[in-house]
């Protein structure tokens, strides 16, 4: 059984994306080719943003925002704990003081509440706040319309990490068309997942995009005319060839997502498990389908000796890593990040899982708390 079945859905699309792939290589333009430009332009129009630029990863997309919206040593920006390092390790990067908020502990997600206290005790510490990156976890958008409110009269910029969210809708609106700009990657394992590292940014406002646009080519405006300090962070033709037909599926592959998580809920509804709450007018995109257990790394081994692979998303949260030591944060400070460490466990979620396999996943798991108790 595979966690993320990525050789089935090769095997679905070959002849396209094999097409595709040569197309792009016998016509010798690998760098920014008319491949990217077409993506760029069908997303941005899928998502509802007027621009979109192609980057070589989601962290990269992070990062190019940050560095577009000059954020630097003097500033500092609010984001979750229990999220891939990424979002806060390009918050360092630009030179950023990093604040953590705590999470629902239903919906696993930054809250204006739990915003609204990390700010008011920042500002207390004399930090200038200028920012929120609120992550889109495991496939569910963030609390976006409150948290927009909430950062539109705070005088704060809410960027959105939507690395794991692409498609995803909340409020009629998809993920990724919230704030000033958001991020979203298409690394191999996203539900719209490209054969490498790939990434891209939305955005409505033209003078951000522009900037985002030169930043990626290292901060060129015109050949040798480097009006910035940027990066070389481009996306490569190649990737968005296979993309581009990728995506000619992708509404079919999130409907077939709806199909397993509302399967996964209705085999496990009753056995002592939690899941991710979705809010109503929220359409997640389950890129992980992940639940709180009691008993989760005994569950693992007992899952793993069926031939039944998992994920733990995440095992420490962020304000635990040694890489953020130096902030300050202490064990039992951000209390529901560190619960949801202990206890998530994420089961096998692609399009195509059978409904036989989630079945023995069910059993398995309905076994192992028979035993436990």
């Amino acid at each position: 059984m595979e966690f993320i079945d990525l050789k089935k859905q090769y095997r679905l699309y070959q002849e396209e994306l094999e097409e595709a792939a040569l197309r792009v290589l016998r016509s010798g333009r690998y760098i920014l080719g008319p491949e990217v430009k077409e993506l760029e332009e069908k997303l941005a129009s899928f998502v509802g943003t007027k621009y979109a630029i192609g980057t070589s990863s989601g962290t990269d997309a992070l990062l190019l925002i940050l560095k577009a919206l000059e954020l630097g040593p003097q500033d500092a920006v609010i984001t979750t704990p229990f999220t891939f390092v990424a979002t806060a390790e390009v918050i360092r990067r630009v030179g950023a003081r990093v604040i953590f908020a705590d999470i629902d502990p239903e919906t696993f997600l930054l809250t204006p509440e739990t915003v609204s206290e990390a700010l008011e005790k920042a500002r207390q510490k004399g930090y200038q706040v200028r920012a929120v990156v609120a992550v889109s976890l495991f496939g569910l958008p963030a609390y976006l319309p409150e948290l927009e409110t909430f950062c539109d009269r705070e005088g704060l910029w809410l960027i959105e990490d939507a690395c794991q969210s692409l498609g995803a809708e909340c409020a009629g609106r998809r993920s990724g068309s919230f704030g000033v700009a958001s991020a979203t990657s298409f690394f191999p394992a996203k539900p719209l997942g490209a054969y490498g590292d790939a990434g891209m940014v939305f955005t409505d406002d033209e003078g951000l995009a522009q900037k985002i646009k030169a930043l990626r080519v290292h901060g060129q405006t015109e050949r040798y005319l480097h009006q910035h300090q940027g990066l070389n962070a481009r996306l490569d033709t190649l990737q968005a060839a296979l993309l581009l037909v990728k995506f000619k599926h992708f509404s079919r592959e999130l409907e077939l997502r709806q199909e397993v998580a509302k399967r996964y809920r209705e085999l496990l509804k009753d056995l002592p498990v939690e899941f991710q709450q979705v809010p109503e007018e929220c359409y997640s995109v389950y890129a992980q389908f992940t639940l709180r257990v009691t008993k989760r790394d005994e569950l693992a081994n007992f899952l793993s000796e069926k031939g039944i692979p998992t994920a733990i998303h995440y095992p420490r949260p962020l304000h635990l890593q040694p890489a953020f030591e130096d902030l300050g944060y202490a064990q039992g400070e951000l209390r529901e990040a560190e619960r949801l460490a202990q206890e998530v466990i994420s089961l096998p979620m692609h399009p195509f899982l059978s409904k036989e396999d989630q079945e023995k996943i069910a059993a398995a798991i309905a076994a192992f708390y028979q035993e436990a108790l």
